[in-house]
């Protein structure tokens, strides 16, 4: 299938009320020039012939996205000989990948990408670590299955952060991988000739990220991971850490410290990091974290459909520690669903209510909301929220639906995140190009044929 011609016209959409970096406002008018706002009116009536809807929210950042496990989703739910946890799962995706083509994956990816979009994520970043053929052979390009990544997000529309992944060794001490990680594994300087690949295959992107990604400390030595994070010094670094609690006792066995411990006294994390998980802290290392400026990165859904644990988010959150949202897995993709289970796992923890509201009256799903956005748009390297020169991410809620009834502002958050059913989004833009209709992308039936056809090839 032939990606869609992107045009990005010059156009005015009116809004009853959008959510602005200083909160909300109504009467809001964004003109949008080659796919950014250039200004930003309040307090305006709607215009004859102009795009108007209700209520306008900043597209949510998609921070931790391995597009090719939705092939997967659903598949790992029947219970294994032993007693089945991420690592029983982790044999399942190595099996999973075994067969999958450049085609495979790009029919993968776009699927996944009208789901992001479909609910509101306009922008993902791409943990990309699937670069070799089967036989674990380089192809011609490098880049090759990076190029895949970036032709779906072209096909779909969605922003894209692509973030190469380094992985080397298949434990700590250096140990070797194993042949199932054949497909994953590069040297320093075939690493080096990927992400210069990678960004040149992003240039037909006018808005896209390149990003470093040393996959955990578990998979790079400490040499390696300084020689990777300095190939790109400008650039975002994600790195998955503390996903596990066997990770943590394996890192004390090696290092004597915890990960997230060892990783900020051996390098010199600032903002540009996201670190991926961050589930098994220590209450000191989570105010560490929060005080280097760092995001964690959070996926709620596969943490839980892995049985990962849950994020300290109270020592981390009363540090002031940024945070963001990833579907990782991509068992399930869904915004609002992210959201809420947070708070959720954060409830049956603390047995409490609105752990994560503000203050006394405020909004939890405004909270959520909010850091959502900031957090993950930092991790991603772009501006966060509906404001002058940020490219035109956004999305509107079907206020017309019953769970929207008598509701208003942060109410509508509160709403579509804890009481919403299925699809309450409306249409969303992506750099002002319209992608997403009455809750439907314009090129979702002639993805999933491609991804029907792709599943078929590799589960036959």
């Amino acid at each position: 299938m032939q990606a869609a011609a992107i045009k990005h016209p010059q156009q005015t959409l009116w809004f009853e009320q959008a959510l602005l970096p200083e909160g909300w406002a109504s009467g809001v008018r964004l003109r949008i020039e080659s796919g950014r706002i250039a200004d930003i009116r309040t307090g305006q009536p709607a215009r004859a012939a102009e795009a108007c809807d209700a209520v306008a929210l900043p597209g949510l950042p998609n921070l931790h996205s391995h597009a090719f496990q939705r092939g997967m989703a659903g598949l790992a739910e029947v219970r294994g000989a032993s007693a089945d946890s991420f690592w029983t799962w982790r044999e399942l995706m190595y099996r999973f990948v075994d067969r999958m083509s450049p085609d495979d994956l790009e029919a993968i990816a776009a699927q996944a990408y009208v789901e992001m979009l479909e609910h509101g994520f306009t922008r993902v970043g791409e943990f990309h670590y699937l670069h070799h053929d089967v036989a674990g052979r380089g192809y011609a390009d490098p880049a090759e299955m990076a190029t895949r990544l970036v032709a779906a997000a072209q096909k779909t529309g969605i922003g894209l952060t692509l973030l190469p992944v380094f992985y080397a060794h298949g434990g700590f001490c250096g140990a070797p991988v194993s042949a199932a990680q054949a497909r994953f594994v590069n040297d320093l300087d075939g690493y080096a000739r990927l992400l210069e690949a990678s960004g040149r295959a992003l240039a037909v992107l006018p808005d896209a990220v390149l990003g470093v990604a040393p996959h955990s400390l578990r998979a790079v030595t400490p040499e390696q991971l300084d020689a990777v994070q300095r190939l790109l010094p400008q650039g975002p670094v994600h790195i998955h850490i503390a996903e596990q609690s066997a990770e943590v006792e394996q890192c004390l066995a090696w290092s004597g410290q915890r990960p997230v411990d060892w990783l900020l006294r051996a390098q010199a994390v600032d903002a540009r990091w996201c670190l991926v998980h961050a589930t098994h802290m220590s209450a000191a290392e989570a105010s560490a974290m929060a005080a280097s400026g760092a995001v964690a990165g959070l996926c709620p859904i596969t943490e839980a459909n892995l049985g990962d644990g849950l994020f300290p988010v109270v020592d981390y959150a009363g540090a002031d520690g940024r945070w963001g949202l990833g579907t990782d897995s991509n068992v399930r993709i869904d915004a609002a669903e992210e959201l809420r289970l947070f708070e959720y796992g954060q409830r049956l923890q603390a047995r409490a209510r609105n752990v994560l509201a503000p203050a006394t009256g405020g909004s939890t799903g405004r909270r959520l909301f909010d850091a959502a956005v900031t957090g993950g748009a930092q991790a991603l390297g772009v501006s966060a929220g509906l404001r002058v020169g940020a490219r035109a991410d956004l999305f509107s809620l079907d206020t017309e639906r019953p769970e929207f009834a008598s509701r208003r502002l942060d109410a509508w958050l509160d709403a579509w995140i804890f009481a919403g059913s299925p699809m309450p989004l409306r249409h969303v833009w992506r750099a002002g190009v319209q992608w997403v209709r009455a809750g439907r992308h314009v090129q979702a039936e002639a993805v999933a044929a491609d991804y029907r056809s792709a599943l078929a090839r590799i589960l036959e």
